[in-house]
């Protein structure tokens, strides 16, 4: 099997002059985000498969074993969504060389100011697409960034930044990789000069949360302070709030996850009735117009003791029905993926659109961050735990922060706001912690009692296996490929 570095962008003629005009470096930029559409990405593996495998959720007795090998971490180089996450990215990443590595035919041919302005904006998506593809597989397939050896003893991923490199593939170190991300965020943004409320195209606030993001997994906490305060700065932006109202019953926090549409968000992978990913919430729901028969139920730490009587997320992601298994069991199911209205009109369940970047997850980067570093500030971080919580409580939602409970406030509300977005499982890797599953009524043993120590080898995702076949290949795999 050939390797996903080989992948021929599908929307590209691969001929010296296939790129000539603007309106061909467009269509190449369109093939870009629809390469995002994957349900192997964000409307999918990527966002589901992290949090199934940590500590979020139980199978149900009945399920259909659908994201298993996950829920029993029992990884392994060959399984389909693994391979399909890691080939879905490096189709990404592939496209954007292609683009890039043309753009100077384009150049040639630019006649006009505003041409000239479509193209910079042109790059600056290429690369931002580019550096979000990489920094989810180092996410996913890479250990914890360490400073002390990111530079030797840990590997990254495999870099390539020419659609017609012909190098060996081989792993970069750790920080060759990150290095990789930051470098293209710097060309984004100095390229997209441009925010959109709500939009499918990639924003300048977009970069800022990304490279805030990177900065908070690389421990860099002064520039996680200083990209994340970007973010929350920007005017076109606002935070969803229980308190505001799209209608007489329904709040803008809830119509964010029911219509997709909100101030709060800085980028979602755009969906229309002939152009969309997967379904989110089935898995959670199992619907059929008669029932529910979900996989996965919600654990009940976190349905039933993280959440205050006032925070109105509870209502906007979680409901109780009676399943429509033999055994009957009446359980909360998870609704944060209810399906937008205008598939559920054409009969298309469970649809919704991924939001990959939001105004929520800054405010807990930048309080992490302020407690992390050298000279904490737990009066800032309080202030954005606090205001992060306001616009989600119907009342109070003051935060206390203190040396002696902080990270256990912000991991505590990054479960919170961030449940089932696929960041779970990372952040335990980041924080070198394990967890415990304790059992829960009609769910799967043993996997609902699993206990993982931290340090555990498949808390790294194993590379794929005919990655490190492929003819030529100088690719090494993780502990977890053994």
């Amino acid at each position: 099997m050939s390797s996903c570095l080989d992948k021929t962008p599908s929307n590209a003629i691969i001929d010296d002059n296939a790129i000539q005009t603007i309106s061909d470096a467009e269509q190449l930029v369109n093939g870009i985000y629809a390469a995002f559409l994957s349900p192997a990405l964000y409307s999918g593996y990527l966002t589901l498969c992290p949090d199934i495998q940590a500590d979020y959720v139980h199978a149900v007795e009945g399920f259909r074993n659908v994201y298993g090998r996950f829920w029993n971490w029992d990884l392994k180089g060959t399984d389909s969504e693994i391979q399909a996450v890691y080939s879905a990215l490096y189709t990404v990443i592939g496209r954007c060389n292609y683009l890039l590595d043309n753009i100077g035919n384009v150049e040639d041919n630019i006649r006009t100011e505003a041409e000239f302005a479509k193209l910079e904006m042109y790059i600056g998506e290429a690369h931002f697409a580019r550096a979000l593809a990489y920094s989810e597989l180092i996410k996913m397939f890479c250990k914890a960034y360490s400073e002390d050896i990111a530079d030797n003893q840990d590997l990254g991923v495999v870099i390539s930044t020419s659609y017609y490199d012909k190098a060996t593939p081989k792993r970069a170190t750790l920080r060759q990789s990150y290095n990789q991300v930051i470098k293209d965020l710097e060309v984004a943004d100095k390229n997209l000069k441009v925010d959109y409320y709500s939009y499918d195209y990639f924003t300048k606030a977009a970069v800022h949360s990304l490279r805030a993001r990177i900065a908070l997994y690389m421990q860099d906490w002064d520039t996680a302070i200083e990209y994340s305060t970007k973010a929350i700065e920007n005017d076109a932006y606002r935070l969803a709030s229980c308190k505001d109202f799209v209608s007489q019953e329904q709040s803008t926090l809830d119509y964010m996850w029911s219509d997709d549409k909100s101030y709060e968000v800085m980028w979602k992978v755009g969906f229309t009735p002939t152009s969309m990913g997967g379904a989110l919430g089935t898995v959670f729901m199992n619907y059929d117009y008669m029932s529910y028969t979900p996989d996965y139920i919600p654990s009940t730490w976190i349905t039933d003791e993280l959440f205050d009587a006032a925070d109105k997320r509870y209502q906007s992601y979680f409901r109780r029905v009676t399943t429509g298994y033999p055994h009957g069991l009446t359980c909360i199911i998870l609704w944060k993926y209810p399906g937008n209205p205008t598939f559920k009109n054409l009969g298309i369940l469970g649809v919704n659109m991924p939001k990959v970047f939001r105004l929520g997850e800054q405010y807990l980067i930048r309080a992490e961050a302020y407690c992390a570093k050298e000279n904490p500030d737990y009066s800032r971080a309080a202030k954005d735990i606090t205001t992060l919580r306001q616009s989600r409580y119907s009342s109070y939602g003051n935060a206390s922060v203190t040396a002696q409970n902080w990270f256990e406030v912000i991991s505590a509300e990054r479960s919170r706001e961030l449940y089932m977005e696929g960041f779970r499982l990372n952040d335990l890797k980041r924080w070198g912690k394990g967890f415990e599953r304790s059992a829960q009524r009609n769910t799967v043993a043993p996997g609902n009692s699993l206990r993982i120590k931290a340090n555990h080898p498949m808390f790294v995702w194993p590379i794929p296996q005919h990655e490190i076949d492929a003819p030529g290949s100088q690719i090494v795999g993780n502990e977890s490929n053994n």
